[in-house]
């Protein structure tokens, strides 16, 4: 074969698109304002190309995070007479952590810091509420000296581990809050809400112990509402990104907040040295 043939076929390898790296529409650069509305977390470098090649998995787990919440505040606040979350203890365990954890896992290997990290602290904070829903686990009724689940529910004991439970969370969540700040307001005030939805139901346990149950009723209502509303911003927001995935042409406001802040488009190694 003549060398001139050769490297035809040299060029040719060259320029022709490798099958297994195949950069789509979504993977084009994108600003740092952009990606921060599609994964709601500071652009930052990565190794690898895992964004290029993987689909954006933010909204998978929003989405299951957002049905189960809005139909836990809704049951918390008795809307249609409901009074019970055994009719849709399911929801603890596969609407909201299955897609959580999917998600959680795909934002790991697109190298995705903070989504992952919220997908995944949502999807164990509802399999363990699913947990208190289920009575053949007998964590009610472990607290009742005939091992009767209804009386257990009743104690002291029981509804201020729980009190306890959800204050650990408020914190936690309000910790979350802080670093949302970095992203736009809409996620922020989705932590906002959801961390005061927690410290207030964590009042409402506290009640319960109490036995003041009007108090205690009147603050699941709170609670719920504020869970209600965190509900609705998932929602605006789970329809923002896949309104920019899907390419619609309108282009929905979440509240930048990137700008407030110095660049995150760079090394760790660069931002000690700029530090």
């Amino acid at each position: 074969m003549s060398n001139s043939r050769v490297e035809e076929i040299r060029e040719y390898d060259m320029e022709k698109p490798n099958l297994t790296h195949v950069q789509s529409v979504g993977g084009m650069t994108i600003s740092p304002e952009l990606f921060e509305k599609l994964y709601l977390t500071p652009k930052t470098p990565t190794a690898g190309d895992f964004r290029k090649r993987f689909a954006n998995p933010t909204p998978l787990g929003f989405v299951g995070f957002v049905i189960t919440d809005a139909t836990f505040a809704m049951i918390l606040m008795g809307w249609g007479g409901a009074n019970s979350l055994s009719g849709v203890a399911g929801m603890f365990f596969f609407t909201g952590p299955v897609l959580l954890l999917l998600s959680t896992i795909f934002e790991w290997v697109q190298g995705n810091f903070f989504p992952m990290m919220v997908c995944g602290i949502f999807a164990v904070f509802w399999l363990s509420f699913g947990v208190l829903q289920l009575p053949s686990w007998g964590l009610a009724a472990a607290y009742s000296a005939t091992g009767n689940s209804a009386e257990g529910a009743a104690t002291v004991g029981y509804n201020a581990a729980i009190a306890l439970y959800l204050l650990a969370w408020g914190f936690a969540l309000l910790t979350f809050f802080v670093f949302t700040l970095k992203t736009n307001a809409v996620f922020a005030l989705i932590f906002g809400f959801v961390t005061t939805a927690s410290f207030i139901l964590s009042a409402a346990y506290w009640r319960v112990a109490m036995e003041d149950y009007v108090m205690a009723m009147a603050l699941q209502k709170a609670g719920g509402a504020c869970l209600f509303v965190v509900a609705l911003l998932g929602w605006y927001i789970t329809f923002v990104m896949m309104a920019a995935e899907m390419r619609l042409t309108t282009n929905l406001p979440v509240g930048d907040l990137s700008h407030f802040w110095p660049a995150t488009d760079v090394t760790l190694n660069e931002m000690e040295k700029n530090a």
